[in-house]
């Protein structure tokens, strides 16, 4: 089978899409073992050059190698997240420590970095055009961090430590998916769903069908906290069953309880930072974003919570106020809070999350919404390839065309939920854009919408739809890149930065021109009536003080677990005590407002690195993606001249130069926090 293996070669489907019909699961780890020893020997080339070190024998020869490395890892990686198998965790299992070792001997290789040291020294001498020239500032900074300027032993240690950190990654990973799909709450009658529409209480017995429960309901959790039924079943006790199911996840003591993995990957990084020259982990991460420093994100978070445990405080007690009316005899949980939030909404604003889900059809939404917003900014066209196989039939595949009408990639759209897929919603990309390689962007979005029973429409909640918005913000970021070296492709920019473009695509989602086109009902054609727009808009601000509680809640979590040294690591031996503490440390603590994400199915910090130190990028993009919805709206909202100074000015830079440089170049100054703090009903000084 290797011998004819796909990823030896580039694909020869249109815009190098990988010939999924034609992949095995056993061509993965020949592919893997090829493709790492293939770049091995391409380093080893660089390293034995007679030649001085250049810019092209030494870093364009490092943008050029690892090909089938990168293919391999593209489909792999998109596969164990979206649809995987038993065989494929074997794989990732086998693979993921190899891939951690190899990183590591290219980053610790003392010859490569000699001569990439040797051009950064005299970079002022080369004469570089920009992208070039941030290439090999990037490279020289990323060598540092990886620990090139440590010592053999040290080395040694570094090494040890990233392998297990990459085994312990994928097993909470896995863990938590399979702790997610093990926890759904199943239900025996249809009468205690009363509250769910139709069309949810279809989902739920698509969901128990799934499980080979037929004639019962299951309802599945989703990653985060907060799950969508709880805003609508009358029956309270329902709603406990299914709130303690999600906030218990992983911390049970059973054979998926992830609390275990947590405590050594916190100490781990903790080592790893200290190891590296930082006093810990948010120290050495941060560093490397546009934040820069712990203080920097610490003195924004302090502006934001004051004010939004306020908020929900007054929320809380406007809910207690209707519980009370009504004769409930009991205090407000967190399980009551989406119920009744739904309810005051229905009357203050006379807006009804379920009554919303018919004008909100999943096709319609994405061609008459995301689509349609797309091309009346940006100018560009979709068109559904149904000859080109993605990896699961759920999985779609449309060309770009681009705003001169010609070629521009492809976007793969994976919407539905399946038992196979992890929590969430994300964006990738399978093939990056590369002018080096000539190569356009192949960009996947993947939601986990409940499937329709057949024959029925997909409706999709409010929270659903943003989300849609969101994830194709990201889409486009990949797919507008304008780069030559891959490095840089797209959303390769600092953590702190990559939401930002994603949450600025969220604004089309009830902007007039976009939701008369989109929101129409399912069955009668009808457009969402103008009024409920209005209320709609009226209602944006309403709930927030909760939102960006729960989101501070995580946030910090994550700055608390990721600000302990070695020392400290070493000692917390309960990580839900430790938690506890935390919250309460960081004014948080707030009984009927859960983190977003509680420790033991924290994915974004424990499952990769990524996000680790890194929760609270979220927020600190929304400074700058607030700040530009503001330039939008000013210039008039759906422009093509806004599109495209957005798109060229921004979004097609990727990662190629500084990223608060290229946002100053194209907003004409730094960001202000105002805007932010008036989209969330809070107050705060205007300083970031």
């Amino acid at each position: 089978m290797t011998t004819d293996n796909p990823f030896f070669a580039p694909s020869d489907l249109p815009y190098q899409l990988p010939p999924f019909d034609r992949i095995d699961v056993e061509h993965y780890l020949p592919a893997f073992e090829r493709g790492m020893a293939e770049e091995r020997e391409e380093i080893a080339v660089i390293v034995a050059n007679p030649e001085p070190p250049t810019f092209d024998n030494t870093l364009v020869a490092l943008e050029r190698s690892g090909r089938i490395l990168q293919r391999v890892s593209a489909v792999f990686f998109t596969l164990t997240s979206a649809d995987t198998t038993p065989r494929l965790q074997e794989i990732e299992a086998e693979v993921v420590p190899k891939l951690s070792a190899h990183s590591d001997a290219i980053m610790l290789d003392a010859g490569l970095f000699a001569r990439i040291r040797s051009l950064y020294e005299r970079r002022e001498e080369l004469g570089l055009e920009p992208e070039p020239a941030w290439l090999l500032e990037r490279y020289h900074t990323e060598f540092v961090r990886a620990g090139a300027e440590l010592s053999a032993g040290q080395h040694v240690r570094l090494r040890e430590i990233n392998a297990e950190l990459a085994a312990l990654a994928t097993d909470f990973g896995n863990l938590v998916r399979d702790e997610m799909k093990a926890s759904a709450v199943v239900v025996d009658d249809a009468a205690a769903l009363d509250g769910l529409s139709a069309d949810a209480i279809a989902a739920a017995a698509v969901a128990g069908a799934d499980r080979g429960l037929e004639g019962r309901y299951a309802l599945n959790l989703i990653l985060p906290t907060g799950q969508p039924p709880l805003a609508a079943l009358h029956d309270r006790a329902l709603r406990e069953r299914l709130h303690t199911a999600s906030v218990t996840r992983g911390a049970r003591g059973d054979e998926r309880d992830t609390t275990g993995i947590v405590l050594r990957i916190v100490r781990l990084r903790a080592e790893r930072a200290r190891l590296l020259g930082f006093e810990h982990h948010a120290a050495y991460n941060i560093s490397d974003n546009t934040a820069r420093s712990v203080p920097a994100v610490e003195e924004m978070l302090a502006k934001l919570v004051p004010a939004a445990t306020a908020n929900a405080a007054a929320e809380a007690e406007d809910l207690q106020a209707v519980i009370d009316a009504d004769g409930g005899g009991f205090t407000l949980q967190p399980w009551d809070w989406a119920y009744y939030t739904e309810r005051i909404r229905r009357e203050r604003y006379a807006i009804d999350e379920a009554a919303l889900r018919p004008y909100f059809e999943l096709e319609r939404v994405l061609r008459d919404g995301v689509f349609f917003a797309a091309g009346g900014l940006y100018g560009v066209r979709f068109e559904e390839r149904p000859d080109l196989g993605a990896y699961h039939p759920d999985a779609r595949v449309f060309e770009v065309f681009d705003r001169d009408g010609g070629p521009l990639g492809l976007y793969v759209g994976d919407f539905f939920t399946r038992p196979s897929k992890r929590g969430g919603a994300w964006a990738n990309a399978l093939v990056p854009q590369a002018r080096l390689f000539g190569t356009a962007p192949v960009a996947v979005n993947n939601l986990n919408i409940n499937r329709a029973p057949d024959g029925e429409p997909t409706l999709l909640t409010l929270d659903e739809v943003r989300t849609l918005f969101h994830e194709f913000g990201h889409a486009l970021h990949t797919l507008f890149s304008q780069v030559y070296f891959p490095k840089f492709a797209g959303t390769r920019v600092p953590r702190d930065f990559v939401e930002y473009p994603s949450q600025v695509n969220e604004v089309w989602m009830l902007w007039p021109e976009v939701l008369r086109n989109y929101a129409l009902h399912h069955r009668t054609g009808e457009p969402l009536p103008q009024e409920v727009v209005d209320r709609l808009q009226a209602a944006e601000r309403f709930n927030k003080g909760y939102a960006t509680t729960e989101y501070l809640a995580a946030t910090l979590l994550d700055l608390a677990w990721h600000t302990l040294t070695p020392p400290e690591a070493d000692a917390v031996e309960d990580a839900m005590a430790f938690e506890a503490a935390a919250l309460e440390r960081a004014g948080v603590a707030t009984p009927f407002v859960p983190p977003r994400y509680r420790t033991p199915y924290f994915a974004h910090i424990f499952s990769g690195a990524a996000y680790s130190a890194g929760y609270y990028s979220y927020i600190w993009s929304e400074v700058l993606d607030a700040d530009t919805v503001d330039w939008l709206t000013e210039r008039g909202g759906l422009r093509r001249d806004s599109g495209d100074a957005f798109r060229d000015g921004l979004l097609a830079k990727g990662g190629s130069a500084d990223s608060m440089e290229v946002y100053r170049a194209f907003r004409g100054r730094d960001p202000l926090i105002e805007p932010l703090l008036k989209r969330r009903g809070l107050t705060g000084d205007a300083s970031r």
